[in-house]
């Protein structure tokens, strides 16, 4: 009697487990949410940090735009750097995966504009101001409803147009399609709240 009591207590629980709603973790139209990366390094040769903080919207379930602020700052004992950024970026979620959709790969485009301060021990500074566009890969992982892990995988393709104070202008432009190679090389971390 015990055992056909216990076996009818585990397929009621089983069948009530079975039919509870799974958390939907992935975004939907409307959403917002808010991202970003800190570092902080310092050491006998150089002092750095950088915060990167972005606010986005959900337009549907795929598509989010947003805006950002890059800051920086670099000390070597002879020379001094600190950027001010801020820009815009569109992003496309193009694979969601988990029955709660926790796991988010997406595809984002961003435009930006950054102002970069260098100051010299010998009091020489200057600024340089760049404008700079770029093709990101990265994913979310949600481990609550409300909290993501994410990771920035991959720069795809970045454009660089410097504007010195004295001197001349100059463009760079990197393509890194060969991070495919091992597209975790490189991963730059951060957290996202969504609400």
């Amino acid at each position: 009697m015990k055992k056909i009591l216990l076996s009818v207590v585990a397929i009621f629980a089983f069948g009530f487990a079975n039919a509870q709603e799974v958390a939907n973790n992935g975004f939907s139209k409307g959403n917002k949410f808010v991202e970003g990366s800190f570092s902080f390094r310092s050491g006998d040769v150089e002092d750095s940090w950088s915060f990167t903080p972005k606010m986005g919207i959900m337009l549907d379930d795929k598509w989010a735009v947003g805006g950002f602020l890059a800051l920086a700052g670099q000390d070597n004992g002879t020379v001094e750097n600190n950027t001010f950024g801020i820009g815009a970026f569109a992003r496309y979620y193009f694979l969601s995966l988990g029955a709660s959709k926790s796991f988010n790969a997406y595809g984002e485009l961003g435009l930006g504009y950054s102002s970069i301060s260098t100051q010299v021990n010998n009091g020489n500074k200057n600024t340089n101001s760049a404008m700079n566009a770029n093709i990101d890969l990265g994913m979310n992982y949600f481990f609550t409803p409300h909290w993501a892990a994410t990771f920035e995988l991959a720069n795809i393709l970045s454009y660089n147009n410097v504007n010195p104070e004295s001197g001349s202008n100059s463009s760079d432009l990197n393509v890194n399609v060969n991070l495919f190679n091992n597209i975790f090389a490189q991963p730059q971390f951060g957290l996202l709240y969504r609400w």
